[in-house]
């Protein structure tokens, strides 16, 4: 049988050091197979694998450990390491996932490595309403969602309605926003526009890419499996990243 596995994602080197020791010292047989500084690394590290636990600080720089939890959720089970009581207790009366406060302490984690174990021979459990409830308490409260975007077209300013948006995606500083008839460039990090756009509506398909699920007139995989999104009225194709190719496992 193989050695379960693990990735972890803390934001402080002393602290993610700290964590990867004392889980070495309290189960050997678990395989990290990653230990990285923040939220993007750790996606870039499950791009081809799915460990069997998530060890994710909530409050990274960049990309928070729910936004992570967010793309892999139902391929790991998820433990929350924060430094804040409120998270922690709501994370974990949910029964989903398990969480561990700051500073690590070797009972706390010990009673955690045992929860894990327990938890090996079952399917990671949903825990999308918890990832909301957490999203929304890191924003500090609901947010109201875009309707327009403002984009310099040419010498004009143009205010773009999200719903005609086909896709957004990063172009080195700046942001494409294109439409059936335009295309422009905005400031705007693809990060913070997910903050402002309906998850329903905009899937992330790739770190640098969102596209209107409404746009998208096809899917096809190439021979090694990559899944490229055809957008409806458009020859531009778009990549999928392995982490969320499983928004289409049906197509």
């Amino acid at each position: 049988m193989a050695n379960p596995t693990a990735v972890l994602a803390e934001d402080e080197p002393i602290l993610r050091q700290q964590l990867e020791a004392k889980l070495k010292k309290l189960w050997p047989e678990l395989e990290i197979l990653a230990s990285v500084e923040d939220g993007e690394a750790a996606l870039e590290a499950l791009e081809d694998r799915a460990p069997d636990f998530l060890f994710l600080d909530i409050q990274m720089p960049v990309m928070t450990g729910v936004e992570v939890a967010k793309h892999v959720r139902g391929r790991s089970h998820v433990v929350f390491v924060t430094a804040y009581d409120q998270y922690a207790i709501q994370a974990f009366e949910t029964g989903a996932v398990d969480y561990v406060l700051k500073p690590y302490t070797d009972d706390r984690l010990a009673m955690t490595v045992e929860r894990l174990k327990a938890k090996l021979a079952t399917p990671p459990p949903a825990i999308d309403a918890l990832l909301a409830k957490l999203a929304e308490q890191l924003r500090g409260g609901g947010s109201e969602k875009l309707k327009w975007i403002k984009a310099t077209v040419g010498q004009n300013l143009r205010l773009i309605p999200v719903d005609e948006v086909l896709f957004f995606q990063s172009d080195e500083k700046y942001t494409r926003v294109v439409t059936a008839d335009l295309e422009a460039l905005i400031k705007t990090p693809i990060r913070e526009l997910m903050d402002g756009l309906d998850p329903e509506v905009f899937w992330q398909i790739h770190r640098s890419t969102l596209v209107n699920a409404s746009a998208i007139a096809g899917v096809t995989r190439d021979f090694r499996g990559q899944a490229h999104v055809k957008v409806k009225g458009k020859d531009e194709v778009l990549t999928v990243s392995r982490i969320y190719s499983h928004l289409f496992k049906q197509m």
